[in-house]
């Protein structure tokens, strides 16, 4: 497959977490197809910081834009810098109509994507997504890479993070962490509460942990804080660290754990991307689309016929596609992992 443009290349980043490691497969691929390409990450900054972890990035450009939000001035003085870089091409990996602005803008002469949000113009290749030739998001993305739309041959170059062990020593210094015996739990999903297995069955988990001698950490951001703190006065023990790392904090810390528990949510990929026997919970989504990326990874869901819904809320008002998912469940896995 041969790369389109030179040997400067954009990549227009998603906004989600997950979505952001998912899109290392791509640069992984970019990298292998020509030894001195130089590429560049635009994100916001919600993921901007994941891009500083991915070995193939040259340099991180943040996008100061909130979601949804227009700031063409912003938009365009971005566009101005980016020229100067001299791109070849960009890899617009959002569908939305905005994220092709800035390339267009820029002037890059090569803008490349799935043809989304009536973004014509704004992308000079592109195509119709056919959603049954490429089930995966992944593969979404590798297929920008070929002139073809062609996927590489399996098996798929896996997302991978690098973690920084200077960092890793001072989150575990200022936590007061020892690095041993450690299984993380991360009860968030930005998504919604339909991606959320219930505290008191994460807690569960958590008791049936430290009775057997292991560490328990909570981890999640800041909005995940209260779920974190029930669950951690349901299991006494457990380390409450929500809300107090960044997420390059949570990469490192993440790093040492035997167990990762989680939700279909951003942190379920990154534990993926750093090698980690991760267990992902789903309830409203679909493991088919974006499944936990790694050998050592497992998923625990229900077969139910209302499930997967895709919603944010429960649409029937019950939530027993997670509900009814026991902690004994996990816990099995757990022990077969």
């Amino acid at each position: 497959m041969a790369l389109a443009g030179g040997v400067k290349a954009l990549i227009i980043a998603p906004a989600w977490v997950g979505d952001m490691v998912m899109a290392h497969s791509l640069l992984q691929l970019l990298a292998a197809q020509h030894d001195n390409i130089q590429l560049h990450v635009l994100a916001p900054p919600a993921t901007a910081a994941l891009a500083t972890r991915m070995a193939q990035v040259h340099e991180v450009h943040t996008l100061e834009v909130g979601h949804g939000q227009w700031r063409m001035g912003h938009r365009r003085q971005t566009a101005q810098r980016l020229n100067q870089i001299g791109f070849d091409s960009a890899y617009v990996l959002p569908n939305s109509w905005k994220s092709a602005l800035i390339p267009y803008l820029a002037g890059i002469p090569q803008r490349i994507g799935w043809r989304g949000e009536a973004r014509f113009g704004l992308l000079n290749r592109q195509r119709p997504l056919d959603k049954d030739a490429y089930p995966l998001m992944i593969e979404r993305f590798m297929a920008l890479a070929s002139d073809t739309w062609e996927l590489p041959a399996q098996p798929y170059p896996l997302p991978r993070l690098v973690v920084d062990d200077e960092n890793l020593q001072r989150c575990l210094q200022a936590f007061a962490l020892q690095a041993d015996n450690v299984v993380i739990l991360c009860p968030g999903a930005e998504f919604g509460e339909a991606k959320k297995w219930p505290a008191e069955h994460y807690a569960e988990v958590a008791r049936h942990l430290l009775a057997n001698g292991k560490q328990v950490w909570l981890m999640g951001s800041p909005k995940d804080v209260d779920d974190c703190a029930a669950i951690a006065r349901l299991a006494p023990g457990a380390e409450n660290l929500a809300g107090h790392t960044s997420l390059v904090d949570a990469i490192d810390l993440l790093s040492v754990a035997e167990q990762v528990v989680c939700n279909d949510s951003g942190l379920m990929h990154v534990a993926c991307a750093l090698g980690k026997p991760t267990i992902g919970i789903f309830g409203s989504t679909s493991a088919e689309f974006t499944p936990p990326l790694g050998q050592q990874a497992q998923v625990v869901e229900l077969q139910m016929i209302c499930r997967p819904c895709f919603q944010r809320t429960c649409p029937l008002g019950h939530l027993n596609c997670l509900r009814q998912l026991s902690p004994q469940q996990v816990i099995a896995r757990m022990v077969a992992l």
